[in-house]
């Protein structure tokens, strides 16, 4: 008995020839469109690709393509000897666009009783554009299961007492190899020191070289979340202009004059945040020099390098470094998942008892089993395979953004820089309130960034910062479609 397309799923996925949309991403959007609605439910059947490309009078390659992409992306399962079905558990069920509907509902959202955060914040976290969000669709999840069964089941009653403030032996070394192979980092396994992130790491830095008064270069655009941690010891943020080549150490050691008790500068010198440029050889070594000769600290940042698209991943500032003056943050939250919290700082030996006495202060010890975990994660080669293998899948991701945003938004919005990371620095005319366009975008579902919300100064550039780590390139050509039209509408 051959299997019939319901009138209802027919008109679930409506076919306009002639608008220049393949028909297969046609077929694909009306059916993801659905699954998220909840039109077709989890374990509904679907017609076979020949009865509903007969339906639809299409080629039978057009309605596979699109069911192909759906099963690889999670929506669809395929049962041997059923069918295919709608999956049972979707893959984002928090990254649902907003309706016209939910937007009338956001206005007034009920809590869940017992939730911990209102589903509208669950759903920011995960929305299309949202930055720093690595693709956890993609995390390797069976080879992790495996290694935190292993140690919860072994924890001995040593793992189960009070840790070693500086962190598990076995990561530290672990991460000091990783380091030293893939990053060209000097250290030795008696320089990390375990964080739960690296926006605990700088505020480490913050309470071991700042008091208050003193003075912290930051680059300028620059990341607001080092603003706030290098702030939190009432230092005063000294805003160092960013260019082509990184920041600008003439106009740093300018600074330096004017404030004399300018203690440390922080920078991103692979991956310059938010703009994206990387910090030249010359200028690396002009900002070594100046740190020598002011005696004062080098903050580096990290935070996302080992994603490059146009050569390969450069070298880490602090191996340039022969005077011991650069203290080195980095953290696993973009390369495999924030919720892990877990981070490192690379610590100079003359600063290491002051930071290792700090961080037993701030709560002691870092949590020991996913240390564990971690630690083989590393040794047994799993992370850098699955780094290997994401550096595959963000490219594609970063080229379907670059697609879509030429596409729909090339007239008025204007790539600066998309050759690392896992976002894409924009800038937009002069005049164009891009804090309005942000929450315009919110309303439709989507989580960008503002460039101006990184300056400290009052002139500030006009952008956004568009992440594309989190989400699958179907979904990041659609919202660049609604970017555009929030752009040309303004709402």
């Amino acid at each position: 008995m051959r299997t019939t397309a319901s009138p209802l799923l027919l008109a679930l996925v409506p076919i306009q020839r002639g608008n220049g949309v393949p028909l297969h991403q046609q077929v694909y959007d009306g059916l993801r469109r659905a699954i998220l609605e909840r039109l077709l439910r989890s374990g509904e059947r679907l017609p076979a690709t020949r009865v509903l490309a007969q339906e639809l009078e299409m080629s039978r390659l057009a309605v596979l393509t699109a069911y192909e992409q759906l099963l690889h992306e999670g929506y669809l399962e395929g049962r041997v000897g059923s069918g295919t079905f709608v999956a049972t558990t979707l893959p984002d069920d928090s990254l649902i666009a907003v309706t016209a509907s939910d937007r009338r509902r956001a206005s007034g959202p009920a809590k869940r009783p017992g939730s911990s955060s209102p589903p509208s914040v669950v759903r920011e976290r995960l929305r299309p554009f949202r930055i720093s969000v690595p693709a956890l669709d993609k995390f390797p999840h069976r080879q992790w299961t495996t290694l935190v069964v292993r140690h919860a089941r072994a924890l001995s009653p040593a793992n189960m007492a009070y840790g070693d403030p500086a962190g598990v032996t076995a990561l530290r070394e672990a991460i000091a190899q990783h380091l030293r192979s893939s990053r060209a980092v000097r250290c030795e396994a008696d320089q990390v020191l375990i964080v739960s992130g690296s926006q605990a790491a700088l505020r480490l830095c913050a309470s071991v070289l700042l008091a208050p008064g003193d003075g912290v270069a930051v680059e300028e655009p620059g990341y607001p979340g080092a603003h706030a941690a290098l702030s939190a010891s009432n230092a005063v943020l000294v805003p160092i202009p960013v260019d082509s080549s990184g920041i600008d150490v003439q106009a740093l050691d300018a600074a330096s004059e004017a404030h004399d008790r300018l203690r440390a500068v922080y920078v991103t010198p692979s991956h310059q945040y938010p703009m994206g440029v990387s910090m030249s050889a010359s200028r690396r070594l002009a900002l070594l020099e100046w740190a020598r000769r002011r005696s004062t600290w080098v903050i580096e940042d990290d935070y996302d390098s080992e994603y490059r698209y146009v050569s390969r991943p450069l070298g880490a500032l602090q191996g340039m470094d022969d005077q011991g003056r650069v203290i080195y943050v980095g953290t696993f939250s973009k390369v495999l998942f924030p919720a892990l919290r877990v981070g490192y700082v690379i610590v100079p030996p003359t600063l290491w008892h002051r930071f290792l006495a700090s961080r037993e202060a701030l709560d002691i010890f870092p949590s020991t089993l996913y240390q564990l975990v971690l630690a083989d994660f590393l040794a047994e080669g799993h992370f850098v395979r699955h780094l290997r293998r994401m550096r595959g899948i963000y490219l594609q991701r970063r080229d379907a953004l670059l697609h879509g945003l030429d596409r729909h938004c090339a007239d008025i919005l204007t790539v600066q820089n998309a050759d690392a990371g896992l976002h894409v620095a924009t800038t937009l005319p002069p005049a164009t309130d891009d804090v309005a366009v942000v929450q315009c975008l919110a309303a439709r579902g989507l989580s960008a960034t503002a460039l101006s919300s990184c300056y400290l100064g009052a002139e500030a550039q006009r952008g956004l910062l568009l992440g594309f780590g989190g989400s699958p390139e179907a979904q990041l050509v659609r919202a660049t479609r609604m970017l555009g039209e929030v752009l040309r509408s303004r709402c």
